[in-house]
């Protein structure tokens, strides 16, 4: 199928954890946990991963509202969750976190390639994420040193308002010089809350479903997996990231290309995001 310019996918906007770096979404839920356990409050990894894809402040003060969490703390400190404990947690979740993203700070399992050949394509390329820029600061670094240069970086703090508004979207548009074609870029990711921002900024969407939050394994437990678990854990990942809006699901990054083709064919009959 030959396909015109308006019906060519321009730009692609990127998560990072779960979706580019972390297979899994690792990361942040061991920070989670420990960050409550510290204040004699028990958080278990399923609650933990409920807010994922929320600016961090965000994503504490989803956790604190959460009814055992909320008990809990108001049990040990004789008052409700309030935002400045929301605020204070903040404030000793990051170097907690930038720990454990630097530990997970690998590439997901074919990305680099993928970017390479969508780049010699002519793609441009730019990021959002739910972390904040103390956070990020560091995988940035690491990422531009392996060959990954995005034309823009937005961290969480970087906007007056986060996911899910597409406030990041817009000056990811802005960087890749994509103004006003939002509905030829795609945002990838692998939560509700960024694919929201994609869908707010009318851009088509697509999930990852193996390599993220909505699933939860790392790649060890994935290869070694089953191919009837394997496909039960994808089926029930690929159902939640179509319930958020996902336009397309794939597997990981590595399978971006795929995708790709599929949402230019739905443009080329005239469908839209």
């Amino acid at each position: 199928m030959n396909l015109s310019q308006d019906h060519k996918i321009l730009g692609l906007v990127l998560d990072w954890a779960g979706t580019i770096v972390d297979f899994g979404s690792l990361a942040p839920m061991g920070a989670f946990v420990e960050l409550f356990a510290r204040h004699g409050v028990e958080i278990t990894i399923e609650e933990a991963r409920v807010p994922m894809g929320l600016p961090k402040i965000e994503h504490i003060a989803a956790l604190g509202r959460t009814q055992t969490i909320a008990a809990q703390w108001s049990a040990l400190h004789g008052r409700p969750f309030s935002p400045d404990d929301a605020q204070q947690l903040l404030k000793e979740f990051e170097p907690m976190s930038s720990k454990t993203a630097l530990d997970r700070s690998s590439f997901i399992p074919g990305f680099m390639a993928t970017y390479q050949a969508l780049t010699n394509q002519g793609l441009a390329f730019a990021t959002t994420t739910g972390y904040t820029r103390k956070i990020m600061t560091p995988l940035i670094e690491i990422a531009r040193a392996q060959g990954f240069k995005p034309d823009l970086v937005v961290c969480c703090d970087d906007v007056a308002r986060g996911r899910p508004d597409p406030m990041g979207m817009q000056a990811c548009l802005q960087a890749m010089g994509l103004q006003g074609k939002a509905a030829q870029v795609i945002k990838i990711d692998d939560t509700a809350p960024g694919l929201a921002e994609g869908l707010a900024s009318g851009s088509w969407t697509v999930g990852v479903a193996v390599s993220g939050n909505a699933l939860g394994w790392s790649h060890e437990t994935w290869e070694l997996a089953s191919q009837t678990d394997q496909a039960q854990a994808r089926s029930g990942a690929t159902a939640v990231l179509q319930a958020s809006g996902a336009h397309e699901v794939i597997d990981s990054v590595a399978d971006l290309p795929l995708a790709i083709a599929r949402i230019e064919r739905r443009m080329a009959l005239g469908e839209t995001p």
